[in-house]
């Protein structure tokens, strides 16, 4: 399995409402050290897969912004809002209620 195949798979787990951080799901696709290689696969999610992208955020419980990304920023915050999840005025999500606690599957 590539590193991206495994990183979807982790990130098709997260729970509507819940998020994860960019290095949780590196550690758990058995990608150590690898928080950034993350953003770089979910970059190239395309719309058609089952893949929700938004439900991964930084460590500091922040929407990661970026230039290359055009706007889908704001879509993000969008949809995670959307799913309930609240943000602090500074922009942060409250990791304790919302993390998701990372069991995967045994299959």
């Amino acid at each position: 399995m590539s590193a991206y195949n495994a990183i979807y798979a982790i990130v098709q787990q997260i729970p509507y409402g819940q998020v994860a951080t960019y290095g949780q799901v590196a550690e758990l696709a058995n990608l150590p050290r690898r928080a950034r290689l993350v953003g770089y696969a979910l970059f190239r999610v395309a719309p058609e897969m089952d893949v929700p992208w938004h439900r991964v955020i930084n460590a500091k419980g922040e929407v990661s912004e970026s230039p290359v990304r055009y706007g889908s920023d704001h879509l993000q915050r969008s949809l995670l809002e959307a799913e309930g999840i609240e943000f602090s005025p500074e922009g942060r999500i409250n990791l304790r209620m919302y993390r998701w606690q990372g069991l995967v599957d045994a299959d």
